[in-house]
């Protein structure tokens, strides 16, 4: 089991209902066993200073502010770290204590600039609130400690400074860098007046090992660690609470603000999903809001060749609704669809799907999550009934086992990160099965206790061995198994699951891991006790990306692992409202809720609702649109905050369907390379311009609130409604609010859900409906939604992507923790500063058979195309594997991918493709196009700005 939680000050959380009663000054109080003295004085109204505690941190007992006196006792304990006792009479406010108090704040005052009142921290400044709480007034000692012969500031980091003489060695950023963050960064050197903090071997933030999560910045309660953006623009007026639009993890931020400017951003402790911690991207990379590419004015143009035109939002929306209406009007009613946004809210995405099925009058609309968890969808619904993630992100805190499969949280959802490596650095077991030694493997004060480092595209192959593993030694939980699971289904899933070809033994040449390590990590999962697994896209961006799915919701039903806390299956969604956008209807096939456009109750709903017949067959996929484009039967498209054109694989593929598009709107926030390809370009509106709900990875409906109008006049869903009006279909809401509302109407695991609701409780976990009012946390508790639990056969079908002499090594792809998705947003950060470009990790036995050297430019060749990167030699990837990033556009890496897909879904196969990598002086044709599109781009935006300069004058 865990240890207790943390809460405020450092006291350990009881959940015992045993109870202790003592006296603070006079009054009695009765506190959980366990809690700190601290901590019940702050229960009772009791203020007590203090510098060195927090409530994010553990206590530690050294600024000595916090002083009490106990009856009976000797001395003056710190209450922070002192557990409250029965009959234990405390006094916090005394003479004695006073003056103790205000020596020791002289103390620290003298090792501190007199500088106050132009400090940037000024009015947000702990030292000088408790120097006004203690009653100091003057200091007696000199100015004479180590802190003030520090020359100049460390400024290396381009979004916070150090500035050490402001620093009183109270250790709470060394212990945020330790206890929240995982990274033990930070060190304090030295000791007493001589004792200093370090980053790294005292080399500056930038060069050390810092991720710039900004925990120590939040954890500084002097201006020591201050962000840039305040120094430039001074503290915040007021702030405003809302939702990260980064990663899947959905945490929670103070958007501080002056007036309409976003001062910074400061995770919010009330948080559910990040409990008051950040990573870099969404602490400190939200500058691209307001970035000179913003396009903020609607455009359209006749033809791809042509220039830009600016127009009015009236002109644009009323242009291209002829335009839709023409095409349907010449090819047919299925000539036109739309694809959401995984970006967008889920009252945005809810409309986009709703105006393709009610304004154009068909099914053809998708989303970004068919190229990327479109496989978990269908998996787990199959297996288990939702589509959907099993557990909370807190429940990794009762995990026991935790196996993380093809996913990396460190660089793809690092918040979510640092609690599992907390669990992990306090004794559950880890086991990591990915074809690279990523972060996850070696950590901070932990190790991965098995690391099966299979050949990509063998996913199937290893879980089956796993669970043939399990089988052949009783390992599984035959009580769980007959209680909750259909039998039959089992029976024949575990005749096929015996055979021998799927023994470790019999899958070792297959998949490249020893028969007797993946033994093991099966024996450990099974046997370990609470087992949990976690996976990402290195499960479902396969041609059995679906079958893997399955193969691990029958790995944990098997070891009964799915239903309570510290177990389950949980996907670890890429983008931030990917979960989001399937559960409001953005496949072709299923309405909102997951409801098969087929079933007639269903479709009778929404047409009662929505005022109109509703097609009951199933529109295009993204690749059937592509398809339908070049064959001429497809020819527009409405496409919200995604950039297919880099996202999608077998770029060229891609261009050459947009290529044949007589009418596409792109509707985003920077012109993009799907928007090369536009005619009418609609701008879009940042997460901080706009009011709605994301739903992140673990089903939890989270608020996003305005802080700052749109820069362009309109919130997205406000431009679809005007869309879906100048089509001729009535769409008139005031407020997200009320969008929301229709979809709890129409969806039955949002019934219960709306804005008043999400506000009472902070935020809400679907199902939330009359049987779970305040949501639901844990799935599956006594019983699977679809009823008994359905274990699937999943034979393993090698990937018809092969290497050979001419293509002779695999090429997988990942993320890194700096950059996001497309890069549209970070690449517009100085989170450049760490990761510039995309380069290729190659493996040194491979670079030194081709003559490959660290930093030179290679040519990555596959059947789909060719494109050019800097080579990174590395063992973190096996020999006949190399692996790359796609944050940017330039770097081409879709170029190259091929578009095999999932058998079930059409989720694209990233993480296979059959390559060459060969040393090169010159980019490829490709490049040389793209850049001469980016000259074009940027002397766009230049123009743009000389205009709006002019019209100033």
């Amino acid at each position: 089991m865990p240890s207790l939680a943390p809460t405020d000050y450092g006291t350990p959380a009881s959940k015992s209902e045993k109870l202790v009663t003592l006296e603070i000054d006079g009054q009695e109080v009765s506190v959980p066993v366990g809690t700190s003295i601290m901590r019940a004085a702050m229960d009772a109204g009791v203020k007590v200073p203090k510098l060195c505690a927090t409530d994010s941190l553990e206590p530690f007992g050294s600024c000595r502010l916090c002083l009490v006196e106990i009856e009976g006792r000797r001395g003056m304990p710190a209450s922070c770290t002192t557990p409250c006792e029965p009959g234990m009479k405390v006094k916090t406010q005394t003479k004695k204590l006073a003056d103790v108090r205000r020596g020791v704040m002289e103390l620290y005052i003298s090792d501190h600039p007199l500088d106050c009142l132009t400090c940037s921290a000024n009015g947000n400044c702990e030292l000088q609130d408790m120097a006004g709480t203690v009653g100091l007034r003057e200091v007696r000692y000199g100015f004479e400690g180590r802190n003030h012969l520090q020359e100049g500031k460390d400024e290396s980091n381009p979004y916070f400074t150090f500035d050490a003489s402001k620093c009183i060695v109270c250790s709470r950023c060394v212990r945020a860098c330790e206890e929240t963050q995982g990274t033990f960064a930070l060190t304090i050197d030295g000791r007493g007046f001589a004792s200093f903090v370090s980053a790294g071997q005292d080399d500056g933030f930038l060069n050390s090992e810092c991720v710039s999560c900004g925990a120590c910045v939040q954890a500084c309660p002097t201006a020591t660690l201050m962000e840039k953006t305040v120094i430039e623009k001074g503290q915040a007026e007021h702030s405003v609470i809302t939702t990260c639009a980064y990663c899947g993890v959905g945490c929670s931020f103070r958007a501080e603000m002056k007036g309409t400017e976003v001062v910074r951003m400061v995770p919010h402790k009330d948080g559910k999903a990040n409990h008051g911690h950040s990573c870099v991207k969404g602490r400190f990379a939200w500058g691209y809001a307001t970035h000179k590419d913003r396009v903020t004015k609607p455009m359209i143009r006749a033809k791809i060749t042509d220039p830009w035109q600016e127009v009015s939002w009236e002109v644009a929306v009323n242009h291209a609704a002829s335009e839709f209406k023409r095409i349907q009007a010449k090819y047919g009613r299925d000539s036109v669809g739309g694809i959401t946004s995984s970006r967008c809210t889920n009252e945005e995405t809810y409309l986009v799907q709703k105006l393709v099925r009610a304004a154009f009058g068909n099914n053809n609309v998708d989303t970004c999550a068919r190229v990327c968890h479109s496989p978990t969808g269908f998996g787990l619904g199959q297996t288990l009934g939702t589509s959907a993630g099993t557990q909370e992100f807190d429940s990794v805190d009762f995990a026991d086992v935790i196996m993380v499969i093809g996913a990396n949280p460190a660089a793809a959802h690092p918040v979510f990160a640092s609690r599992m490596k907390k669990r992990l650095r306090e004794g559950a077991k880890l086991i990591v099965v990915d074809p690279r030694t990523t972060e996850m493997v070696d950590g901070a004060h932990y190790k991965a206790d098995y690391h099966l480092k299979l050949k990509p595209g063998t996913n199937v192959a290893i879980i089956n061995a796993l669970a043939h593993t399990i089988i052949a030694e009783g390992l599984a939980k035959v009580d769980y198994v007959s209680e909750r699971c259909d039998m039959a289904e089992f029976a024949k899933w575990e005749a096929f699951i015996l055979e021998p070809k799927n023994s470790p033994e019999a899958m070792e040449e297959v998949t490249g891991v020893p028969a007797a390590e993946m033994r093991a990590a099966a024996r450990l999962y099974a046997n370990g006790g609470n087992g949990a697994i976690y996976y990402g896209l290195g499960v479902t961006e396969h041609s059995q990306g679906s079958t893997m799915v399955m193969g691990i919701a029958n790995l944990a039903m098997l070891t009964g692992n799915i239903g309570r806390e510290g177990v389950g299956v949980n996907p670890l969604r890429g983008q931030n409202n990917v979960q989001g956008s399937c559960d409001m209807g953005s496949f072709p096939h299923e309405f909102p809720g997951y409801r098969h456009v087929s079933n007639t109750t269903v479709r009778e709903l929404f047409e009662d609702a929505w005022g109109v017949p509703l097609q009951s067959e199933p529109g295009l996929r993204i690749p059937n649109m592509f398809e339908s484009a070049i064959e001429g039967t497809y020819k527009g498209m409405y496409v919200q905050g995604e950039d297919i054109a880099q996202s999608d694989p077998n770029t060229q593929h891609v261009t050459a369907a947009l290529e044949a598009m007589e009418c596409l709107v792109v509707h985003d926030i920077f012109m993009n390379e799907t928007g090369r390809f536009a005619h009418v370009f609609l701008p879009g509106a940042s997460f901080l311009e706009k009011d709605g709900t994301f739903t992140n990875a673990e089903r939890r409906i989270s608020r996003v609130r305005k802080a700052m109008p749109p820069l362009a006049g309109l919130a997205d869903w406000e431009a679809t409604m005007a869309l879906s009006n100048a089509l001729g279909y009535k769409m008139d809401y005031k407020h997200p609010s009320e969008i929301m509302d229709e979809i709890a109407r129409l969806t039955p695991t949002f019934k219960g859900v709306s804005y008043d609701r999400i506000d009472e409780l902070g935020s809400i976990q679907w199902p939330c409906n009359d049987a779970a009012p305040d949501g639901t946390p844990t799935m599956h508790i006594d019983t699977f939604v679809r009823g008994k639990g359905r274990f699937i056969v999943t034979e393993y079908i090698p990937t018809d992507e092969k290497v050979n002499s001419r293509y002779p090594l695999i090429l997988t792809t990942g993320r890194i923790l700096s950059q996001y998705n497309v890069g549209a947003q970070t690449r517009r950060t100085h989170n450049n500063t760490w990761h510039d470009e995309d380069r290729i990790e190659v493996h040194p036995h491979d670079a030194e058979e081709r003559g490959i050297k660290e930093g030179d430019w290679v040519g990555i060749a596959s059947r789909s195309g060719e494109t050019v990167q800097r080579a990174v030699i590395t063992d973190r990837v096996q020999p006949g594997v190399v692996y790359t990033t796609f944050h940017f556009p330039e770097s081409g890496a879709n170029v190259i991918t091929t578009d095999n897909s999932d058998w079930a879904t059409n989720c694209p196969e990233y993480k296979v493709t059959a390559v060459q990598v060969l040393p090169v002086t010159q980019p490829s044709e490709w490049q040389k196009r793209f850049h001469q599109f980016r000259e074009q781009q940027e002397q766009l935006v230049e123009r743009r700005i000389r205009d709006k300069e002019k019209a100033k004058v």
